[in-house]
């Protein structure tokens, strides 16, 4: 299970991250949109490298969210492998397996969010917080 190694963390966002989200919320079990483009070939390098991979999101801890993240996973993970990776049937099931939802947030060594300020030791002034937008509303 990811998270049980001594491999470092790799967390990732859900919406604007993996699900391009372009729709908005329609609630925690309803995800209509497509992957970002890249996202897919990005996760199934990084669950293959030595990285633990978890995906954590404000869906994890609502009803049906984690199911529906799966689900959406599953879906765009079996098409990419259908496509790029047709003789290896198994490879999508590996890659699901891979990766954990956990219920908190997790100590990762790095976390990739569309919704995040990196923090340098400076902190930001209101005008760069009420400013804030992520990468595609731009």
């Amino acid at each position: 299970m990811p998270g049980d190694s001594r491999r470092p963390i790799l967390c990732l966002d859900f919406d604007g991250v993996l699900n391009s989200y372009v729709s908005g919320w329609k609630g925690a079990d309803v995800i209509p949109d497509p992957p970002v483009d890249g996202a897919i070939p990005f996760l199934m390098t990084v669950v293959a490298s030595r990285f633990d991979v978890v995906i954590y999101s404000s869906r994890s801890h609502q009803p049906g969210g984690v199911s529906a993240m799966r689900a959406w996973l599953k879906k765009h993970v079996e098409e990419h492998c259908d496509r790029w990776h047709p003789g290896d049937p198994a490879l999508p099931q590996v890659v699901l397996d891979a990766i954990g939802f956990p219920d908190h947030k997790p100590s990762a060594m790095v976390t990739i969010d569309d919704r995040a300020i990196t923090f340098t030791g400076k902190w930001p002034s209101m005008q760069d917080l009420l400013g804030f937008k992520p990468w595609n509303r731009k």
